[in-house]
């Protein structure tokens, strides 16, 4: 990891106005409906690793208060009540905190769990040791302003930490692949900003001590391209609206477009799927 101090002793990131024109109050109304679409968890229980790998950069211990922000399915919570944290997840889609809840009560592990936006987090400031947030956050609408909320609820001296899809991997690919189809809102921040180290500058650097922040790969492992856009089509929100907002004879271009992504990512020499995807995890040390 690259270690990069900060410079300036802000506590917090000022959230940034937002572009002339973009209600963000609508696109996080549209966002929300969307993560409410399909069923997420069908897809955030295969990436448990990340959030297991996560809490080791953080080294989370013992007794530290941690909150997952954009918890989904709980899998960045879970990870830090195995390590016997005092763990909170907060997402804005219900139906995910029950999934999370219920693979909670599955492993008898203790996790409050709450309702809550990213960018208005319903704590004290800096009532956690660690935040975390495994491709969650970075979906917010206004990037500054979540930024700031972590930093806030982190107490000084705390960690947030961060994996984020990358612009240039396989996901962050998939999101341009869409934004051809189904273009997103003009002037809104691309997610995958969150996955480059000159974004999280931008966003943290005034209320940190240190960023350091690491490429690594989570690998996709499918049956085949076609089951994972089977899959993700049919469960993942951001794809399955993609679809749906599609005129039925516009869909069979997506769906070529994303197939012709995965045959050439896969890796994979007996016949199944396996598509390395790039994310960037970060761990920052609020000043």
């Amino acid at each position: 990891m690259n270690g990069i101090a900060s410079r300036s002793p802000t506590p917090m990131t000022p959230p940034a106005a937002p572009p002339p024109g973009l209600d963000l109050d609508a696109v996080k109304a549209r966002q929300q409906s969307t993560w409410s679409s399909g069923d997420y968890a069908v897809i955030g229980t295969t990436l448990q690793i990340v959030g297991e790998t996560l809490c080791e950069a953080a080294a989370v211990s013992a007794g530290e208060r941690v909150l997952d922000v954009a918890c989904g399915n709980g899998n960045a919570a879970l990870a830090a009540a195995r390590r016997f944290a005092r763990v909170t997840g907060v997402d804005y889609v219900p139906a995910l905190l029950e999934r999370a809840s219920a693979r909670a009560a599955a492993d008898g592990l203790a996790v409050e769990l709450r309702g809550g936006d990213a960018e208005a987090l319903p704590f004290d400031d800096g009532a956690f040791d660690v935040v975390l947030s495994t491709f969650g956050v970075m979906f917010t609408p206004d990037q500054a302003r979540a930024a700031g909320e972590l930093l806030r609820v982190c107490r000084p001296g705390g960690r947030i930490a961060l994996a984020s899809w990358t612009p240039d991997g396989f996901i962050g690919k998939v999101f341009q692949a869409v934004g051809r189809h189904v273009p997103p809102p003009a002037g809104l921040r691309p997610p995958a900003a969150w996955g480059t180290e000159a974004r999280l500058h931008e966003l943290f650097v005034p209320g940190a001590r240190e960023i350091r922040a690491q490429r690594r790969e989570f690998v996709f492992r499918y049956r085949s391209a076609a089951h994972w856009v089977e899959v993700f089509r049919t469960w993942y929100g951001p794809i399955h609206r993609a679809f749906a907002a599609l005129a039925a004879e516009a869909r069979p271009a997506l769906e070529r477009d994303l197939l012709a992504l995965l045959e050439e990512a896969d890796t994979a020499t007996d016949g199944t799927l396996a598509v390395p995807a790039t994310y960037l995890e970060a761990v920052i040390t609020r000043a």
